[in-house]
C-alpha cells in the first residue's frame, strides 16, 4: 500500500491538490492500494501531556496509524514550506505514531518527499529536515526529493496542476519509488 500524506493542517491548503494529483498518477502506474491522508481533515486530539504513553494515545490517532501508516510499505510526503521548514503538525503526527508499534509504522519503509512552496526553493530545507527525522525512524528516503516552487504558476484557478514539465517529474519520482 502507498500512503500519500498532505503534511499540513491548514484549511484550504494547496498541498492537498498536489497530494490528490500524486494519488491519481500512482493509480495509473500501479495496482497497489493508494490512500491519501490529509492532516487537515484529521482530528487533532493527540497533543496532550500524556501523548507519549501508549495507554493514553487518542483513539483517533490509533485509527489513523492502523489505517494509513502500519499497512503502507511506501509513503509520499507532501510538505509545504512553513518558516523555512516543514509543518509542526507533521512532526507531531510522526512523534505521536512513534509511541505505538514503532517498527511496524516506520522501519524499512520507503518514502518520497515533495516540497511545496510559493517561493523559489521548493522547501529544500524542510525536505532535508524531514529526511533526518525519517532516517532516525528507520525509513528509507528516496534520494530524488522533488522541490516544487512557485506553485501558483503551475496550477490553474481550480487548483489543478497543469504544468507538463512538473507533471513529468512527479511521475518520474513515483516511478523511482515504485522501483524500490
Amino acid at each position: 500500500m502507498i500512503t500519500i500524506i498532505s503534511g499540513t493542517n491548514r484549511k484550504g491548503s494547496e498541498c492537498l491538490h498536489f497530494a490528490k494529483k500524486y494519488a491519481e498518477i500512482c493509480r495509473t502506474l500501479t495496482n497497489e492500494e493508494v490512500k491519501v491522508l490529509s492532516l487537515e481533515d484529521a482530528a487533532h486530539d493527540w497533543f496532550h501531556p500524556d501523548m507519549y504513553e501508549a495507554s493514553q494515545m487518542s483513539p483517533s490517532l490509533i485509527a489513523l496509524q492502523d489505517e494509513y501508516m502500519i499497512p503502507a510499505d511506501r509513503f509520499i510526503y507532501l510538505i509545504p514550506e512553513y518558516n523555512g521548514g516543514f509543518p509542526g503538525v507533521l512532526k507531531l503526527f510522526l512523534d505521536a505514531c512513534s509511541v505505538r508499534q514503532y517498527d511496524a509504522t516506520f522501519k524499512g519503509k520507503k518514502a518520497a518527499l515533495v516540497g511545496i512552496a510559493t517561493g523559489r526553493a521548493g522547501n529544500l530545507r524542510g525536505m532535508d529536515q524531514l529526511t533526518g527525522v525519517l532516517n532516525h525512524l528507520g525509513t528509507i528516503v528516496l534520494p530524488n526529493k522533488l522541490p516544487i516552487s512557485r506553485i501558483y504558476s503551475i496550477m490553474n484557478k481550480q487548483g489543478e496542476i497543469v504544468d507538463i514539465p512538473t507533471l513529468k517529474v512527479m511521475q518520474r519520482q513515483i516511478d523511482e519509488l515504485l522501483a524500490l
